[in-house]
């Protein structure tokens, strides 16, 4: 790693050029963020997560430049262009665009109109012209007039010089800099409708005439415009003051006010309206788009985040029902590991007699498997199916959760799906899928492309490599946070554990298939393909729960288990004993068992694992009801008071489940009594929620919804809001503001900011 990589990042960071290389170094060894982390705070100086993805982006990002910047260098050597100056301007660049502005007066070219006039003999009077001193232009003009070379005037040897003179001004490092501010500064994104559009894109009807300021301009409107284009509905520019643009241009290549600087002033225009605007155009389009989609990648892994530290409800035996009206309601039940133990369709829904022998069999299913929960998927007929089951007088014992199944269908139809039940069809797969995810959020939902869950905000339309490392970040982040149950974990779930992947997670499900539950972490040893490096990165986060050493079922990692021993020994217990008793941890010093790489940051998480071995992050579960008189959209009546349940987040508001099958939306004016800025910042994804409807559109199906409490009244959901007496205002504390929670160190810094939001 070079010397300036180094600076370069511990600048940006505010950090220290040791942390970096450390960083680095474990890195370049194969090590993984979440182990990084978590088990080499000595090293790297207590860096969290984020700080770590950003020094290894970084790193990426000063690596593409090198190669770019090598191979520019080798081109101009190659062609024989490459002098001194030139080389130390390009090793001097920071940054790609600058690098690219460089490179450009010497990129080879297609024949263009300034070639031609080169081949013309033109570019010696270009270079007198472009020099604006006193001259006499007729006859300077004259002299270049060969019919032989295709010149047979003086004004096509003027036009000619022009052209020359336009490329130069579009190739001028400092002149695309400077307009590149001012698009920045002062130009705005304009949308149009294209002619005979108008009804096939009604969707896009806010964009039909509309205008922007690029700084402005926010992620969702920008993808929703590119969309528009991409669709053939609408076209877009980006683009500055015209005048402004060309009297900054003006300013810098135009000298005086005579016959030869207005040849200049004509070349600037012409090359402005020809070949530099479109060009800056073009730079800026891309730089808004990929800012709208570090926006919109933003957006989509916090909110994926949320949904996969969801709470879970734990190890239960589960009856799931994935509901339907028509080709009735697919029931499975599932043991506490989630295994399949019996599945078979009831109806409901059908006639008196289906309800009758529906319920009959969903009570002796309940009895038979001595079921603790049931899960109701909410799609179709799943608030009737819902109805139906809270009405069948079962035990109250039995918790009847409904169960976002957005992707259920996509698991069901999968490869990871077909290789599991590869005897039953696509219905009870996702069923399965139901239930399970109310056991386990996070172990079910990452055997689904994360893109089908329903939580992105235009995720189809970002970058789909930047988008693909964001979210497996965000998994693993979350996998390895939590911890995986080695034993009962699915080899999706095990993919993402650090240090693992595909091939060693089959593995080692193959493996426990062959040879019975693991007994031990050691034991991951004689897994095939399971080395050294492999089994240091990825045995902290794999836990063993009723295996032979009580440290295997904690965070504690093997190479820390020798101070865990002597921390017993040397109080006269064994590890077991230490990590049931409290009053026997208080006796340890923990300065006493500092030594070589191991620090009291380690000795501190050692001691809260031995307080809570393999302790989950994630909250405790609540059971979660929708209004029991609204199940669908014509029930809902501006004014109601309704409980939901946060869907999805995005920049311009949070859509919210109130139990209708169709998702309200709370603009983000809507969702507090003070300006908000970011709507993660007020509400999470499956927080469960209460809101005013404050407009419904059945024809649309879009429903408005708000989340303020100055004036709501404490109405229930067949109450009018405008019923002044009977609804007496609600009170609620302010907001508390949100505490950062970033280190020190790293606050004001805008690129850290950039990589904690990415």
């Amino acid at each position: 790693m070079k010397e300036t990589h180094i600076s370069i990042i511990a600048k940006e960071l505010e950090i220290k050029p040791a942390q970096v290389i450390a960083t680095a170094s474990l890195f370049h060894d194969g090590a993984t963020v979440p182990f990084i982390a978590r088990y080499r705070k000595e090293a790297t100086g207590s860096l969290d997560e984020v700080a770590v993805a950003a020094i290894r982006d970084r790193l990426e990002q000063l690596e593409d430049l090198d190669k770019r910047r090598d191979a520019i260098l080798k081109s101009l050597e190659e062609r024989g262009l490459l002098s001194d100056e030139l080389k130390m301007k390009i090793e001097q660049a920071q940054s790609v665009t600058v690098l690219e502005d460089i490179y450009l007066p010497f990129r080879p070219k297609r024949r263009t109109r300034a070639t031609i006039a080169k081949e013309k003999g033109l570019e010696p009077l270009a270079a007198l012209v472009f020099a604006q001193e006193e001259m006499d232009l007729e006859n300077a003009a004259a002299s270049f007039v060969d019919a032989d070379k295709g010149v047979s005037s003086v004004e096509e040897a003027l036009s000619g010089a022009r052209d020359i003179i336009a490329e130069w001004v579009s190739e001028d490092q400092n002149g695309r800099e400077r307009l590149r501010e001012l698009y920045w500064a002062k130009g705005v994104i304009r949308s149009k409708i294209i002619r005979g559009k108008e009804e096939e894109g009604t969707k896009y009807k806010d964009y039909y005439e509309w205008e922007e300021p690029v700084s402005k301009a926010p992620a969702h409107r920008v993808l929703a415009i590119r969309r528009g284009e991409s669709e053939g509905v609408l076209i877009h520019r980006v683009l500055p003051p015209e005048e402004e643009a060309l009297a900054l241009l003006e300013s810098i290549f135009v000298k005086g006010g005579g016959a030869v600087s207005e040849q200049v002033k004509m070349a600037v225009h012409d090359s402005y309206k020809r070949l530099l605007g479109s060009s800056i155009e073009g730079e800026v389009r891309l730089a808004v788009k990929k800012r709208a989609d570090e926006e919109a990648i933003r957006v989509f892994v916090e909110n994926l985040r949320q949904l996969l530290l969801a709470p879970p409800l734990g190890r239960k035996t589960l009856l799931a029902i994935d509901p339907g009206f028509r080709t009735g309601c697919k029931v499975v039940c599932l043991d506490r590991q989630g295994k399949l133990l019996h599945n078979e369709t009831i109806f409901p829904h059908f006639n008196e007699k289906g309800a009758s022998e529906a319920g009959a069999k969903l009570k002796a299913l309940c009895e038979s498997f001595s079921i603790e929960a049931i899960a109701i998927g909410n799609g179709t007929a799943g608030r009737e199916t819902e109805s139906f089951v809270k009405g069948m007088g079962l035990p109250g014992k039995i918790n009847i959760v409904m169960v976002n199944e957005s992707g259920a269908s996509i698991y069901s139809a999968s490869e990871t799906a077909r290789e599991e039940f590869p005897e039953h069809d696509v219905t009870v797969r996702g069923s399965v899928s139901i239930g399970r995810r109310l056991m386990d959020p996070l172990a079910e939902l990452v055997k689904i492309d994360a893109k089908s869950i329903g939580v992105g905000q235009y995720q189809h339309d970002v970058d789909q490599t930047s988008l693909k490392k964001s979210l497996d970040d965000v998994v693993m982040s979350c996998v390895n946070g939590v911890g995986v149950e080695v034993n009962t974990a699915s080899k999706q779930l095990l993919t993402y554990v650090s240090g693992l992947g595909p091939q060693l997670a089959r593995s080692i499900v193959d493996y426990r298939n062959e040879h019975g539950p693991f007994v031990s972490r050691e034991e991951l040893k004689k897994v095939p393909r399971l080395g050294p490096k492999a089994f240091e990165q990825a045995a902290g986060f794999l836990r063993i729960q009723d295996g032979e050493n009580p440290l295997d079922r904690s965070a504690v990692h093997p190479e820390s288990y020798s101070i865990v021993y002597k921390m017993a020994q040397d109080i006269g217990c064994g590890p077991a004993e230490l990590m049931r008793e409290a009053e026997l941890r208080r006796k340890i010093d923990l300065a006493n068992y500092a030594a070589g790489n191991v620090g009291m940051p380690t000795l501190n998480d050692i001691m809260a694992e031995l307080a809570r071995p393999g302790r989950d992050p994630r909250q405790q579960f609540e059971a979660f009801e929708f209004d029991s008189g609204i199940n669908k959209i014509e029930d809902v009546q501006p004014g109601m008071r309704l409980p939901g349940i946060v869907t999805n987040i995005t920049a311009f508001g949070v859509f919210v489940d109130i139990g209708v099958h169709q998702d309200g939306l709370v603009h983000i004016s809507e969702l507090a009594d003070r300006f908000v800025k970011d709507p993660s910042r007020i509400v999470k994804v499956h927080q469960k929620v209460t809101v005013t409807v404050l407009d419904v559109d059945i024809q649309r199906k879009r429903i408005s919804l708000s989340m303020k409490s100055a004036g709501q009244p404490k109405t229930d959901a067949k109450q009018k809001i405008n019923d002044k007496e009977k609804a007496p205002a609600i009170e609620k504390k302010p907001a508390r503001p949100e505490k950062e929670k970033r280190p020190a160190r790293f606050s004001n810094n805008p690129f850290y900011e950039a990589f904690k939001k990415k």
